[in-house]
């Protein structure tokens, strides 16, 4: 069975994926997973928060944001060194994507984005892929980026097109998208996806997973990330998703990106390792270590590698794609 790539789904076909009975939403995730991907072969990244804080957007989820009083201090853009030994730790302890993320609105031309490409090409020449999330890029600072060996850029949806305005007046859902063109014109990965439990809909979920799935290309990476309420933020009192709502957002990307790697991303430390093994079952294969994501917490590496033996899942190199392509060619 060869399952057709497709970038011209309608609104109505992601609907009535995602409203499929759950086991056999699995079961077909399962089935397309198996066909694209290395069943069990999952890739592990490491998130750094490179510059935290005192950003001027108002994202009503965020610890960041300038606008709330949260736990998190800011601090200026980390040394060069800091960051390298990070991503050197990463790389002992078995990453292989190293994701570096600045608390900006967008990124400037200035010397602070200088010592990024620095620190991009450093990690680069480690053989780790480097990914930044910096806020919006125009099309300069992607081919500077990419230039200075930058393999992928995040840039989450967050949410539906129609949703958007309920969670961030700062910027639009248009500006995101925009971004993710810059990048993809810069011939740089795109990592894109979003968060559930903002106090959206199911319509939400199918709309944003509609809009990535419709893509001139569509995302090498969806990371599914669920809410982590953060205390001072409007959404402190939001509740947390369950698993089957993410696997049931993890499942409908998969079907619908099957190339795809599909992030299961914040929200692990509330997951048991069953529930994070229905998650692979339904077409995840990346996750996030290290006890920090940005600035909300993650698993220990120790716990991840436990699973890993348990359910007998296996690290993905480094560049993968990338070296496929060339013996392919």
């Amino acid at each position: 069975m060869q399952t057709e790539i497709r970038n011209n789904w309608t609104k109505q076909e992601v609907e009535e994926i995602y409203n499929m009975p759950l086991m056999e939403l699995m079961y077909k995730a399962s089935t397309i997973h198996k066909e694209f991907q290395k069943t069990g072969e999952v890739q592990v990244c490491t998130l750094l928060s490179v510059k935290t804080g005192g950003c001027k957007e108002d994202c009503s989820y965020c610890s960041q944001s300038a606008r709330y009083n949260t736990h998190v201090q800011p601090h200026k853009l980390m040394q060069t060194e800091d960051v390298v030994q990070k991503a050197k730790q990463a790389k002992e302890n078995g990453s292989t994507r190293f994701c570096m993320g600045a608390a900006w609105r967008e990124a400037r031309s200035n010397r602070d984005f200088e010592k990024v490409l620095g620190m991009v090409s450093e990690i680069n020449d480690m053989g780790m892929e480097v990914c930044a999330t910096l806020g919006m890029l125009d099309v300069e600072q992607a081919e500077k980026l990419k230039e200075a060996g930058l393999y992928a850029y995040n840039h989450n949806l967050d949410t539906s097109r129609e949703y958007y305005d309920k969670v961030i007046t700062t910027r639009t859902f248009d500006d995101r998208l925009e971004t993710i063109a810059n990048v993809q014109k810069a011939k740089i990965s795109v990592c894109s996806g979003g968060i559930i439990g903002l106090g959206e809909t199911d319509k939400d979920r199918i709309g944003m997973l509609y809009t990535l799935a419709t893509l001139p290309q569509h995302p090498e990476s969806v990371p599914v990330n669920a809410l982590v309420p953060v205390e001072g933020t409007p959404m402190e009192s939001n509740k947390m998703v369950s698993t089957w709502e993410m696997i049931r957002m993890i499942a409908t990307a998969r079907i619908l990106m099957p190339k795809a790697m599909v992030r299961l991303s914040a929200g692990r430390t509330e997951m048991t390792t069953e529930a994070q093994a229905l998650c692979f079952m339904a077409g995840a294969n990346s996750i996030f270590a290290g006890d920090q994501l940005l600035t909300t917490p993650n698993p220990e590496e120790d716990a991840d590698k436990v699973m890993f033996n348990l359910l007998g899942l296996t690290p993905r190199a480094s560049f993968k794609e990338v070296k496929e392509e060339s013996v392919s060619v």
